[in-house]
This record gives structure tokens, C-alpha cells and sequence, in this order.
């Protein structure tokens, strides 16, 4: 067993001894429940507090901590955090507009140099403090408390527009049980005289057009609002309501949601794989993606990008990572789970990468067939109007469509000699050409995807698992997201959960109406760009720098070997404390050069062209746009003020050690300058450290005897429902 903090001191009597880990958790040999025990605690007024915990129910007032019921639950929610939306079209866009393979090189050399040592440290500090994020920085240090208030603001924002985009997937989930697809074509228009194609449509695509008119209706630009468009407005309610519903209830029966929507995408991502490299071209794709660049990996911009990527890739600075994992058993090797789930995470973006690849090299084989058999009719053309006669053996041109790419060369190469033929304004029909279109974000998942797929036999079957995938990929994120806001209000405020969750799920509805608007997909672009990106990288920078300069990285060290059992590599060490926050530090100045020389702008989508053009904000969009990023930011400085005047006592997040006897937990008077191994409190004497946490049978078994069982939350209090231990918790701050 690891090593335990000690919670009584050699000074008392030798009939005391005996830690909360033992007095707490069950014994490894039965499963009996608790033992009856009692709390007293110093409150800030110096009352004392007492709570009886037996077996069933509670004599006095308690509090419960909700843990997870298996490690497996606790690193599927990590693993479904963690991999998003973004590891679908993100990822596979920036591997190819930055060198393919060669891409990889620097994503995993920052992955190494900032990812995993950031996700190891917010995993350790939430494990050891066990608190959301408020409460892990009011403890570290009072005058950096913002810095949870920060991430739950961000936190916030990222709800508001991400749930929208899982909005759109189920309005494409909806109408994909339709054979053909309703992207399939362009609509014609009945008149009296002849039916024609919609000419917004005729200008671009079946699958554009079905995006931005159908689904969207957009406006043309930010400014003209156009009122609300009811099938996204239904489908954003349905998508709030699963989140709450998942968040306030749960499940009851080890977790099975969890196991469905983490498992779930990488059954369809595997699935598409093994079909698309059945399709033609596909392999073009993969192998134009794998060709590595490499004279592009030595610009600066294709190491920023990876780096934002990696720190966005990992939910860095959310407050969803130090949620999960404060509901995590305090000697759980969480170094290990911080490995894992980074890598598990990386294979997933390969994973998704080769998947888009392979269907967009099979619809770029589909692209190139069209344009040949359309620069074949026009050469056909000028062959019959052609005065000379040209020899053309063994190619048959009554069917262009079936002119082959070898004998389409060959035509090129004969007929070249014309004198018209620069007039025939011939398209270049080449794989590569179609490739290097790159698309990301919504439109490589609504229209390049969306595309393909209609050429896929079978099309409305792939259709429904893409974007039952996406989906589910963007729940696994809110489930962190959202938990990243009420853990830490919860634990700081100890409001009910059920109140908060209904609450923040219909605020976040309500306020979410501003993207269900025609002009809503501006508003989205323009939170995506602004809300998080220069928040996040300060909130992280925070982070860093508390616990390797103002909590120091040799207590921290220490306080890991106690909890983890070894000592961490001597890597993190150089990390945490020089290499991380300079990587931080410029990331986070050239993130700030390239917003302020980049005037902010949209892509707005022109009806009467068909076209996408790019358009800057109007001055209220740039005042909306700073906004957000100041009000993110706001409140680590306003916490520090009020820390700093005094206005909030910094110790009054202080509390009384507490020492335990076998039955009864009796006040400990700490003498000043004591050692106390288990606070994680910069600068603090024991009688302000929290008290020891639980540390060995966190994950708990049912009770067999019949009767209620403590072990269990009969409220299922944590969001994404799993069976919990009911651990009696401290109250923080007044924060």
C-alpha cells in the first residue's frame, strides 16, 4: 500500500492512531459498510460542525463525494473529454496544410514537451486536492483563485457554441434516413414552362447549397440577424436536454453510457477505414496525406499551430480534467493515466486522419472522372469542328465518361497542337489539385464528407453512423465541459447539483438562441475564435507557474511521491519549472501577435454568388469580440485584488487539522511550524491545511446485505452517473 499521511501526531495519546484512509474506506477482506464515526471540524467562526456517518443515513448534516465506480469509467469519461470534434477535422486539416507526415514530427515533440507534463499536473493536482477548480487554486494560493473562476467562464463560453455544433449533427442525423440522401442533388424549381436547378445551387454544390440554406438558411451577413431558424432551434433543445439529462441523473448500472459514447466513434472511424480503402482512389488520399513536406516543417507558424493544437487536443485549462480526477482515489497512479490517455488521444487524430483521407482521395478519383468527361465533350467538340484531320486510335470518345486518366493523357497530348485549343479552357484534372483543397471544421463534416458519402453504396447507412459518431465525439466533450462549471461551483458554493445543472442547462439554452439564428454561424466562428484561445493559454501559463514557483516544484514533488508511491521522472521536474512555461509564454504572445495583426473577420456566405468571402466585423463585433476575451480573463485579476487589499481574508480558506480515533474524529491543536504532509497549501501552517483525503477503496463495491447502502448516491449527484462512495468533504472558501 502506498505511504499514508499521517493524521494524528506522535505527541497524542497511543490509543489515537488511526488515518482516515483506514477509518473511511472499507476493509480489503469484506465489504462491510462504514463504521459509524463522527466529524468535528473548526468552521471559520470557530463553532465546531459534527456529522455521524452510518450505515444507510446520517444522524447529523453531511456531505458526499461522489467517486468513480471503476477505473475503466474514470478513463473512458477522461478518454471522451479529451477526444473531440476537433480530433475529426482539425487534426487531418492542419496534417495536411502543414507538410502531411512531416506534420507529425513537431505535433509529437510538443506533444511531448507540453502535453503530457500540463495533463500530469492538473490530473495530480485535482487528484490530491480533490476539488474542482476553484478550489484547487484557492488552495495552492488564495491570491490565484481567479484562475478557476477563469476556466469556468471558459468553460462556459465553449458550452454555449459547441453545443450547437452537436445540434447540427443531429439535424443531419435526422434526415439521414432517406435513400437517396436529401444532399444527394440540387433541387428543381417547377414553373409553367420547364423545371430548372436553384441557381444558389447550380453556382456551388448539391451538398453546399443543402448546408447553408437548408440546414443554416444563413444570412449574408452577421449584421442581418433574420429571425430563428425553428428545425436548429428544436435540435439545440434536443441536444441541452441530453446534456442535462445526462449530467443531472445519470445511469445507475455501471456506466454503460460511457462505455457507448467513448467506444462508440472508434467502432465507426474503424469501420470507415475498412470501407473506404475497399473504394477507389482511396489510397491516393492516404498516400498524399503520408508525403511528407518537409521543408514546411521548419516554419514557425507550423510549430504554433501544432502547439495550439496539442493544448487544445487535451482539454488544457477547461477545469474538466481537475474535475474528473478529483473524484479519483488519492493513490491512483494518475502519471500513468496522463500517458495513456495523451497517446490514446494522438492515435485517434492518426486514426480519424487516415479515415478522411481515404474518403476524400476516393471523392477526388470521383472529381477527376467528372472533369475528364467534361474536357472530353469540349475536345470533341473542337475535333468535329476542326478542318484537319487527327488520327486518335484506341480511345473511344463517344462516352466520355469512360475515358480513363491514361488515354485522357494521351488525348491531351495530341490534340495540344491546335490552334484552338487554348480557347477551350480545359480544367486541370489531377488528384493532387482536388487534395490540396483543404477543408476543415463544418466544412469538411457537412460538405466534403457529406459529399462522399453519397457516392458510398448504401450512402444513408454511413451517413446515420458518421454522424451518430459526431455526436456522440461532441457529448463525451460536454459531459467535461459542463462538468468543468458545476464541480467547482458545487464544491465552493454547496449548492444542490440537480438546481445547478437545470439552471446552467437552460441559461445556456436561452443565451444559445443567438446561434440558432439565421446569422447564428457567424456568431459561432466568432466565439471559436476569441473565447477561448487567449484565456485558456493564460489560465495554463497560471497553473504552471503556481505550482512550480509559488507552491514550489520540490513540495510538489514530494507531495507526488506520497501520493503516487515513487518519485515522478526528473523530466517533469525541468518541465514544469523552465521548459513548459517559455514554450507557454511564446505560444501565448505569437496566439496574441496574430489576433492583433489579423483585423477580425468572418467568412460570410453571399447568396446572390454562392459563394463564401471574407468580411471584417462590424465595430459592435469587435467590441463583442474583445469582450469575451476580457471578461474570460477578468476574474484572475479581480480575485487577486481582493486578495491582495484584504478585502477577502486569505485565510478564510483555512481550516483546523483534524485528528481521528477509532469512532470519533476529535480537534487537533497544530502547533506552528509543524510539518504536515498532507496539505497542498502554499505557505500555510497546518492548523489552515484541509484535511487528509481518502486514499485506498475509493472505487466501491454494493452492498450484499440488503439494507441501504452509503456507498452508493442514491441521487446519482455526479453528472455522467456513476456508482459513488459517499466521502464526507471539507468546505473550502468563501470563494
Amino acid at each position: 500500500m502506498p505511504k499514508n499521511s499521517k493524521a494524528v501526531k506522535k505527541e497524542l495519546d497511543d490509543d489515537v492512531t488511526e488515518s482516515v484512509k483506514d477509518l473511511l474506506s472499507n476493509e480489503d477482506a469484506c465489504d462491510d459498510s462504514f463504521k459509524k464515526t463522527s466529524l468535528i471540524v473548526d468552521n471559520h467562526e470557530g463553532e465546531g460542525k459534527e456529522c455521524d456517518v452510518e450505515e444507510g443515513g446520517s444522524d447529523g448534516e453531511e456531505e458526499e463525494r461522489p467517486a468513480w465506480n471503476s477505473k475503466l469509467q474514470y478513463i473512458l469519461a477522461q478518454v471522451g473529454f479529451s477526444v473531440g470534434l476537433g480530433n475529426v477535422w482539425r487534426f487531418p486539416y492542419l496534417c495536411q496544410k502543414n507538410g502531411g507526415g512531416a506534420y507529425l514530427v513537431p505535433y509529437l515533440i510538443l506533444l511531448v514537451l507540453i502535453g503530457i507534463p500540463l495533463f500530469f499536473l492538473e490530473l495530480a493536482v485535482g487528484q490530491r486536492i480533490r476539488r474542482g477548480s476553484i478550489g484547487v487554486w484557492n488552495y495552492i494560493s488564495p491570491r490565484l483563485g481567479g484562475i478557476g473562476f477563469a476556466s469556468c467562464v471558459v468553460c462556459f463560453f465553449v458550452a454555449l457554441y459547441y453545443n450547437v455544433i452537436i445540434s447540427w449533427s443531429l439535424f443531419y442525423f435526422s434526415q439521414s434516413f432517406q435513400q437517396p440522401l436529401p444532399w444527394h442533388e440540387c433541387p428543381l424549381v417547377k414553373n409553367t414552362t420547364s423545371p430548372y436547378v436553384v441557381p444558389e445551387c447550380e453556382k456551388s454544390s448539391a451538398t453546399t447549397y443543402y448546408w447553408y440554406r437548408q440546414a443554416l438558411d444563413i444570412s449574408n451577413s452577421i449584421s442581418e440577424g433574420g429571425g430563428l431558424n425553428w428545425k436548429m432551434t428544436v435540435c439545440l433543445l434536443a441536444a441541452w436536454s441530453m446534456v442535462c439529462l445526462a449530467m443531472i441523473k445519470g445511469i445507475q448500472s455501471s456506466g454503460k453510457v460511457m462505455y457507448f459514447s467513448s467506444l462508440f466513434p472508434y467502432v465507426v472511424l474503424i469501420c470507415f477505414l475498412v470501407r473506404a480503402l475497399l473504394l477507389k482512389g482511396s489510397i491516393d488520399g492516404i498516400r498524399h496525406m503520408f508525403t511528407p513536406k518537409l521543408e514546411i516543417m521548419l516554419e514557425a507558424k507550423v510549430w504554433r499551430e501544432a502547439a495550439t493544437q496539442v493544448f487544445f487536443a487535451l482539454g488544457l485549462g477547461f477545469g474538466g480534467v481537475i474535475a474528473f480526477s478529483s473524484y479519483n482515489k488519492r493513490d491512483n497512479n494518475c502519471h500513468f493515466d496522463a500517458v495513456l490517455v495523451s497517446l490514446i488521444n494522438f492515435f485517434t487524430s492518426v486514426l480519424a486522419t487516415l479515415v478522411v483521407f481515404a474518403v476524400l482521395g476516393f471523392k477526388a478519383n470521383i472529381m477527376q472522372s467528372k472533369c475528364i468527361g467534361l474536357n472530353t465533350n469540349k475536345i470533341v467538340a473542337l475535333l468535329e469542328n476542326s478542318t484537319e484531320t487527327l488520327t486518335i486510335h484506341h480511345i473511344n470518345l463517344t462516352q466520355s465518361s469512360q475515358v480513363s486518366v491514361e488515354d485522357y493523357s494521351k488525348l491531351l497530348a495530341i490534340i495540344k497542337g491546335e490552334n484552338k485549343f487554348a480557347d477551350l479552357g480545359l480544367e486541370s484534372c489531377t488528384i493532387e489539385e482536388e487534395l490540396n483543397k483543404a477543408v476543415q471544421g463544418t466544412g469538411l463534416a457537412f460538405i466534403a464528407f457529406t459529399e462522399a458519402m453519397t457516392h458510398f453504396p448504401a450512402s444513408p447507412f454511413w451517413s446515420v453512423m458518421f454522424f451518430l459518431m459526431l455526436v456522440n465525439l461532441g457529448l463525451g466533450s460536454m459531459f467535461g465541459t459542463i462538468e468543468g462549471i458545476l464541480t467547482p461551483l458545487i464544491d465552493t458554493f454547496k449548492v444542490r447539483k440537480e438546481f445547478l445543472t437545470v439552471g446552467c442547462c437552460v441559461l445556456a439554452f436561452s443565451i444559445g438562441l443567438l446561434f440558432v439564428q439565421r446569422s447564428g454561424n457567424y456568431f459561432v466562428a466568432m466565439f471559436d475564435d476569441y473565447s477561448a484561445t487567449l484565456p485558456l493559454l493564460l489560465v495554463v501559463i497560471l497553473e504552471n507557474v503556481a505550482i512550480a514557483w509559488f507552491y514550489g516544484i520540490d513540495k510538489f514533488f514530494e507531495d507526488l511521491k506520497d501520493m503516487l508511491g515513487f518519485t515522478p521522472y526528473r523530466f517533469y521536474y525541468y518541465m514544469w519549472k523552465y521548459i513548459t512555461p517559455i514554450l507557454l509564454l511564446a505560444l501565448l504572445c505569437s496566439s496574441f501577435i496574430q489576433l492583433t495583426m489579423t483585423p477580425p473577420s468572418y467568412s460570410a456566405w453571399i447568396q446572390e454568388e454562392a459563394k463564401e468571402q471574407t468580411v471584417n466585423f462590424p465595430t459592435w463585433g469587435i467590441v463583442v469580440c474583445i469582450s469575451l476575451v476580457v471578461m474570460a480573463i477578468l476574474p484572475v485579476p479581480v480575485v487577486f485584488g481582493l486578495r491582495y487589499f484584504n478585502i477577502i481574508d486569505e485565510k478564510t480558506s483555512g481550516l483546523s487539522t483534524v485528528s481521528y480515533k477509532k469512532g470519533r474524529i476529535i480537534k487537533e491543536t497544530a502547533q506552528p511550524g509543524e510539518d504536515d504532509d498532507t496539505s497542498l497549501i502554499q505557505g500555510k501552517s497546518p492548523s489552515e491545511a484541509p484535511s487528509p483525503m481518502p486514499g485506498n477503496s475509493i472505487y466501491r463495491k454494493p452492498s450484499s446485505n440488503g439494507a441501504p447502502d452509503v456507498n452508493t448516491a442514491p441521487n446519482g449527484r455526479y453528472g455522467i452517473g456513476y456508482l459513488m462512495a459517499d466521502v464526507p468533504d471539507m468546505p473550502e472558501s468563501d470563494l
